[in-house]
């Protein structure tokens, strides 16, 4: 064996306990079927908006030394409008030359030099 060989494997062995993957534990309720219902899981989805219980800490948000960690709260203290930035805009119909015809031009214009570009390259 070489050196690098025996520093890998002893690198390997001394984080194994950190770098080790951990399988899902099996629900207690196996047995139980889930029939849901297009209306039931809008229902949970409007219920449930965030995607962390409430009290997780946030790694990687505070980046100021010396302040608290930054903990989730529950999704009622969030401002509402929080929920819809990540919806897509819908701009109204107002005719030709209007603002939603001219985001669509743009979108088709983009993605025509887009797929130029890739033809280019072939």
């Amino acid at each position: 064996m070489s050196f690098l060989a025996l520093s890998r494997s002893s690198i390997r062995q001394a984080f194994s306990p950190c770098l080790a993957r951990g399988y899902a534990a099996k629900s207690s309720n196996t047995e139980r079927v889930l029939n849901v219902s297009a209306k039931d899981a809008s229902a949970a989805e409007e219920k449930t908006l965030s995607s962390c219980p409430p009290g997780t800490i946030l790694e990687g948000l505070n980046y100021l030394k010396g302040q608290p960690p930054v903990i989730a709260l529950p999704d009622d203290e969030y401002p509402p409008w929080l929920w819809d930035l990540m919806k897509p805009k819908v701009y109204e119909d107002d005719g030709p030359g209007g603002k939603a015809e001219k985001k669509r031009l743009r979108r088709e214009n983009q993605q025509r030099i887009k797929d130029q570009n890739f033809m280019k390259t072939q």
